[in-house]
């Protein structure tokens, strides 16, 4: 079996669709595929990019030509709004951020509000691994915190890292989410595409934020799926966050 081939049934038995850190894990494993390389995850990358039956549906997250019309509508590229498509990629990029802090071993959590939202085959109920926010301080602090798009908890239970996912917003709400629980011994990430990082930039530097303008983190949409696909040595990448 050819890998290209390997590829494609891996996506099949998952309903047409993958993201490049399950092709990793399984497409190298299928039976009679022959990966003469020490390089696997290099060749998985050229097939998706380079052959005309694998199409980009996100980034990280790959399609079969055949079953693009048969995706779910959160995985649609097409005939979707644009207010639906930035919801279902601010979805996208809250589950695998839940996903990262669940590989580092810590206790996840995602809003209420946001919990039944489709994420690739389950929804963010299924990813984060807590039903409710731990009581780690004050009610109004608790209260804040719960507001945050993903909250990773260490094993004490306490905010080890809070991040923001920002599309079409100025940062001003997210910023203020940090300001409001700066006394925690906590990392601030705001992720949001390259291009918006001069804006970020300009934002934090209001007089406002200086009090938390050091310990804020921008990280882009490609950075954090290069931490989601490294599934080898994924506690050491993310010591950063």
């Amino acid at each position: 079996m050819y890998q290209y081939e390997a590829v494609e049934q891996v996506m099949e038995e998952n309903g047409g669709y993958a993201t490049l850190k399950h092709l990793y894990e399984h497409a190298p494993h299928v039976k009679e595929s022959e990966w003469g390389t020490k390089t696997p995850n290099a060749s998985i990358r050229r097939i998706v990019q380079r052959q005309d039956q694998f199409f980009k549906i996100r980034p990280g997250l790959w399609g079969l030509e055949e079953y693009r019309v048969e995706l779910p509508e959160h995985l649609r590229t097409e005939g979707v709004t644009p207010e639906k498509e930035q919801q279902y990629d601010h979805t996208y990029y809250q589950g695998l951020l839940a996903e990262i802090g669940n590989m580092r071993a810590t206790e996840t959590w995602i809003p209420s509000q946001d919990k039944n939202q489709a994420f690739l085959d389950r929804t963010l109920a299924d990813v984060r691994t807590l039903e409710s926010i731990p009581e780690f301080g004050y009610k109004r602090m608790v209260r804040r915190a719960r507001t945050v798009d993903v909250v990773w908890f260490n094993h004490r239970r306490m905010p080890d890292s809070l991040l923001e996912v920002e599309f079409s917003t100025d940062f001003q709400n997210s910023l203020h989410k940090f300001l409001d629980l700066q006394d925690y011994y906590t990392n601030f990430i705001i992720v949001a595409d390259e291009t918006r990082k001069d804006q970020f930039k300009k934002r934090l530097g209001q007089s406002g934020f200086e009090v938390i303008r050091d310990r804020v983190e921008f990280v882009n949409f490609d950075e954090v799926v290069r931490l989601h696909t490294a599934t080898d040595n994924a506690d050491g990448i993310v010591q950063r966050l």
